[in-house]
C-alpha cells in the first residue's frame, strides 16, 4: 500500500491529557518549514511533553483512582458536558456518586476509568453552573422590602476537577452537593416568604387563611427540595398535581382552604406577575363563595391555571439560567499558561453575562449563537485532542515496537509525525498527517520523484506490505486512547518520496498533450521557474492528498 486513510472519532475522553506546551524558537536556517520535535528527546518541553504521551499511553487502563485529569481533558469534557442536557448532567451525577458508595463498600465497578472520569467531570460541571446560577440569582433579589434582604448563601468556592484525583474530586463532590442543596433550600424559603407577601387575602390577620398557606408552602418546599435532587433531575419527575376534585357545593371557608393550597404550590422562583394574577383569582374566588358558588369555582380554576403557568415558566427559567452559567464558564475558559489560547467568544460572553446578570432570557436567534459558539469551541478543543493522542499513539509506537519518532506542525496542518519503524533506515519511514480532521498515513521513502530501480522498487513494496501490520498496531493503540481510527487503504501500489523531518513537495505526474511528464523534484526553499494555472496544479505536498 502507499496510503491510509481515516477519520479519528473520540469515543471516550482518557483522562490523563494536557494542553501541550508550544514548539520551541526555530532555527530558520536548520529546519525552515517544519519545526521537528523528537518525541524520544526530553531536552525541550515540547518534546518532553509529547514523550510522555507514551508512557500515558501505556497506562489508560489503569486504577482511576490513581490518575489525575488532565487540564485538556478536563476543559474538553466540560465542553461535551456544556452541550448534553441538564437530564444527562444529573445522571452523571448520579453515576458518580454511586461509584463512589461502591469504592467505599470496596464492590468491583463496571465502568472504565475514562466512564467514571466522566461521570465525576459532568457532576462537577453541574455543581459549577448551579452555584453561579444561585448566586446570580440572589445578586438580582430586592434587598428592600418583606421578608428583607436575601440570606446569604454559604456555598463552596467553585469545583476545579483538572490536577485532582478521582477519589478527592468525588468527595469534594458530595460536600459541595450538600452545601448547595442547603444555600438552596434557603434561597427558595426566603423567595416563597416573598411571594406569599404578595398574596394577602385582606388586611385583616386571618390565622386560619394564614396557617393553611403555611402547611402548603411548606409542601411546596419540601417538593422542590426533592426535585433538585440529581435522581430526580435524570428522572425528570413530574411535579405533583395542584389539581383537586372540588366538592359540590363550596362555601366560603372551603374556598379559602382551596385557595390556600392553590397559592401554596407556586414554585418558590416562580414570576411575581403570575403570582399576582393567581391570588388575584383567589381574591375573586373568596369574595363570589358565598353569592355564587359557581363563579368561585371559575375563579379557582383561573387560580390553578396561573399557578401551573408560574411553575412551568420558573422551572424553564431556572434550567436556561444554570445552562447560561454553564456556557459561560466555559467560554471563558483560558488554557494554561503557556498553551496556545483558544479563540474568545465576546459576543456570546456579553449575552450569557446579560442573562445572569439581568435575569433576561436569550432570544432564539442569541441562543444560536451562544450555541454554536461554544460548538465551535468543543471542535477547536476535540481537534487538539485529537492530535494529542495521535502523537501519543506514534510514540506508543516507537517505544514499543523500536524505531524513531519525531513531530512536527507544517504551516495548515494540524500536525505531521514522523516514525521509521526498526529496521527501516536509511531508506523508508512512515509519515502520518492530521489536517482537518482527516489522518493519512503514507509510506515515504528518501529522495525525490522519478524512475525507481527494480530492487527499489521491490523493497519499497515490501516496505507498504509491512505498513498494512504498523496500521493494525496503531489501531490498536488508539483504541486504548480512547479514538476509533479505522484505515482504509487509498493506494495499493509504490511509496511516496520525500525527506524524513522536512516539509517537501512532491510532483504530480501530469501527463500534458504530448505525453510528458512533469519535472524533477521542487523544494520549497527553491520556488518553481514557472507557476501553474490555479486551474491545473502541478503540485502538492507528500502532507496533503499525496499523489494522483
Amino acid at each position: 500500500m502507499s496510503t491510509g486513510f481515516a477519520i479519528p472519532n473520540i469515543q471516550a475522553v482518557a483522562p490523563a491529557v494536557h494542553f501541550p506546551p508550544p514548539p520551541p524558537p526555530l532555527d530558520p536556517q536548520a529546519l525552515p518549514h517544519t519545526g521537528m520535535l523528537h518525541l524520544h528527546d526530553t531536552a525541550g518541553q515540547a518534546a518532553a511533553h509529547l514523550a510522555d504521551a507514551a508512557g500515558n499511553a501505556a497506562h489508560q487502563a489503569a486504577d482511576a483512582a490513581l490518575q489525575v485529569l488532565g487540564s485538556l481533558s478536563g476543559v474538553l469534557l466540560a465542553g461535551r458536558a456544556a452541550v448534553v442536557g441538564t437530564r444527562l448532567l444529573a445522571a452523571a451525577a448520579v453515576r458518580a456518586a454511586e461509584e463512589q458508595r461502591c469504592l467505599e463498600r470496596q464492590q468491583q465497578l463496571a465502568a472504565t476509568a475514562a466512564e467514571q472520569w466522566q461521570a465525576a467531570a459532568y457532576a462537577a460541571v453541574r455543581v459549577n453552573a448551579r452555584r453561579r446560577a444561585l448566586l446570580a440569582r440572589v445578586a438580582r433579589a430586592t434587598a428592600g422590602g418583606p421578608p428583607g434582604p436575601p440570606p446569604r448563601p454559604d456555598v463552596p468556592p467553585p469545583l476545579t476537577p483538572v490536577g485532582e484525583r478521582l477519589g478527592e474530586l468525588r468527595r469534594e463532590l458530595a460536600r459541595a452537593e450538600e452545601a448547595l442543596t442547603l444555600a438552596e433550600e434557603r434561597q427558595a424559603e426566603w423567595e416563597q416568604r416573598r411571594l406569599t407577601a404578595r398574596l394577602r387575602l385582606d388586611e385583616d390577620q386571618d390565622d386560619d387563611w394564614q396557617r393553611a398557606l403555611h402547611e402548603s408552602r411548606q409542601r411546596a418546599l419540601h417538593r422542590f427540595s426533592a426535585e433538585r435532587a440529581a435522581d430526580a433531575e435524570a428522572r425528570q419527575l413530574p411535579r405533583q398535581p395542584a389539581d383537586r376534585t372540588a366538592p359540590g357545593t363550596l362555601d366560603p371557608e372551603e374556598v379559602r382552604r382551596a385557595g390556600a393550597e392553590i397559592l401554596g404550590t407556586l414554585d418558590p422562583y416562580a414570576a411575581a406577575e403570575t403570582a399576582d394574577l393567581a391570588g388575584q383569582a383567589v381574591r375573586h374566588a373568596v369574595g363570589r363563595a358565598a353569592e355564587d358558588p359557581r363563579r368561585a369555582r371559575i375563579h379557582l380554576t383561573e387560580a390553578r391555571k396561573f399557578v401551573r403557568d408560574a411553575n412551568r415558566q420558573a422551572q424553564e427559567v431556572r434550567r436556561a439560567q444554570e445552562r447560561a452559567a454553564l456556557h459561560y464558564d466555559f467560554l471563558v475558559y483560558e488554557t494554561p499558561e503557556g498553551a496556545e489560547a483558544l479563540a474568545p467568544a465576546p459576543d456570546a460572553v456579553a449575552l450569557l453575562r446579560r442573562t445572569l446578570d439581568e435575569g433576561v432570557a436569550l432570544t432564539p436567534a442569541e441562543r444560536e449563537l451562544v450555541e454554536r459558539r461554544v460548538e465551535e469551541r468543543l471542535r477547536d478543543l476535540e481537534a487538539r485532542y485529537v492530535q494529542q493522542q495521535c502523537a501519543g499513539a506514534v510514540a506508543e509506537l516507537a517505544r514499543k515496537f523500536g524505531g524513531r519518532a519525531g513531530a512536527g506542525r507544517p504551516e495548515g496542518q494540524q500536525i505531521r509525525l514522523d516514525w521509521t519503524p526498526e529496521g527501516w533506515d536509511p531508506g523508508h519511514w512512515l509519515r502520518a498527517n492530521l489536517v482537518d480532521g482527516r489522518l493519512r498515513v503514507a509510506t515515504m521513502y528518501r529522495g525525490g520523484p522519478g524512475q525507481r530501480t527494480p530492487e527499489q522498487r521491490a523493497l519499497d513494496d515490501e516496505r507498504c506490505a509491512e505498513t498494512r501490520e504498523q496500521l493494525g498496531r496503531l489501531e490498536e493503540i488508539t483504541a486504548a486512547l480512547g479514538l476509533d481510527v479505522q484505515f482504509t487503504v487509498e493506494r495499493t501500489e509504490g511509496a511516496l518520496p520525500g525527506v524524513l523531518g522536512e516539509d517537501a513537495w512532491v510532483l504530480d505526474e501530469l501527463i500534458d498533450e504530448a505525453g510528458s511528464t512533469a519535472g524533477p523534484l521542487q523544494s520549497q526553499e527553491v520556488p518553481p521557474r514557472e507557476v501553474p494555472p490555479r486551474q491545473a496544479p502541478r503540485h502538492r505536498t507528500v502532507d496533503g492528498d499525496g499523489r494522483r
